[in-house]
């Protein structure tokens, strides 16, 4: 149950459960699928926000999955959550770089958008 994939010189493992014949070696795919939603849309928002001169001190992303009960168990919506931590962010520019991340930049969302519901969300959490 477990398989490797090269992507771009780095090695990835990815494997079962051990109650479906798995190791627990590596993520699911579907993690993943998520985790590749989170790290494109991220990569955006910090370019787009250091060009804008904003640097929060943290920036944590959350992807929310709800799966089809029936097989194939697909994904029929996804929710991103943006938590942004500092203190006196500009909002509105918090704001603009995700509209451009999720509208225009990130080819991860602009794919999974044509398959399912792909919402979001932006917390601001006060530094401490």
């Amino acid at each position: 149950m477990a398989f490797e994939a090269n992507v771009s010189e780095h090695r990835l493992l990815f494997d079962a459960k051990p109650e479906v014949g798995g190791n627990n070696r590596g993520p699911r795919p579907k993690a993943l699928l998520m985790a590749s939603l989170a790290g494109c849309t991220g990569m955006d928002v910090v370019s787009i926000l250091k060009k804008m001169k904003v640097q929060p001190d943290g920036l944590n992303i959350v992807v929310e999955g709800t799966l089809a009960e029936e097989h194939p168990k697909a994904y029929t919506a996804l929710h991103v959550i943006y938590e942004f931590t500092g203190d006196n962010l500009p909002v509105d520019k918090i704001q603009r770089a995700v509209e451009l991340s999720q509208d225009k930049y990130c080819g991860v969302s602009a794919t999974l958008k044509k398959a399912v519901d792909l919402t979001y969300e932006i917390k601001i959490i006060p530094a401490k």
